[in-house]
């Protein structure tokens, strides 16, 4: 249980796909436990393994404090032909957030920390999560999806939150 370093945009980490977790052992709940100390001092609302260094496929969620949920190898399996559009951040590029239009409803196949098949349907900010965290464990970053304008906005942005 300890606070691990994020990396920070642009870490080349960070546009690397993840490999899937295939021991469900203890350092599998070990590293679980570290990204969600790691996520609650950042702060945010969601981690990835890759976003501490770790290339493998897990995703630690806290939407609501205290109700934390942890998904293994997730993967979107159907997302709706609805869109929605919400702001979204980094724990790698703090400081910083833009409106992304993404599906309003998906559903994600996973394992639980025993190794357990599971899916979740999920709307509104929660399949905003699933989506954006997939994306980065596929080595997609959140400002891949903006329009090349609003990347450079927000890469300038972030460039000078860094420099003061």
């Amino acid at each position: 249980m300890s606070i691990r370093p994020i990396l920070r945009f642009p870490d080349p980490c960070l546009k690397l796909p993840a490999a899937p977790v295939v021991d469900f052992d203890e350092s599998v709940r070990e590293l679980a436990t570290d990204l969600l100390d790691t996520m609650r001092a950042a702060p945010g609302v969601g981690i990835t393994a890759p976003h501490v260094g770790v290339m493998k496929r897990l995703v630690v969620l806290e939407l609501t404090p205290g109700e934390v949920r942890t998904y293994v190898n997730p993967v979107l399996l159907w997302s709706s032909p609805e869109t929605q559009r919400a702001t979204e951040g980094s724990v790698s590029m703090p400081g910083v957030t833009e409106e992304i239009e993404r599906a309003a409803r998906v559903r994600i196949g996973y394992r639980d920390l025993d190794g357990n098949e599971r899916v979740e349907e999920a709307d509104g900010f929660r399949a905003v999560c699933h989506q954006h965290e997939i994306d980065q464990l596929d080595g997609i970053f959140w400002i891949e999806r903006l329009s090349r304008l609003k990347r450079d906005r927000v890469k300038a942005r972030y460039d000078k939150l860094r420099r003061a």
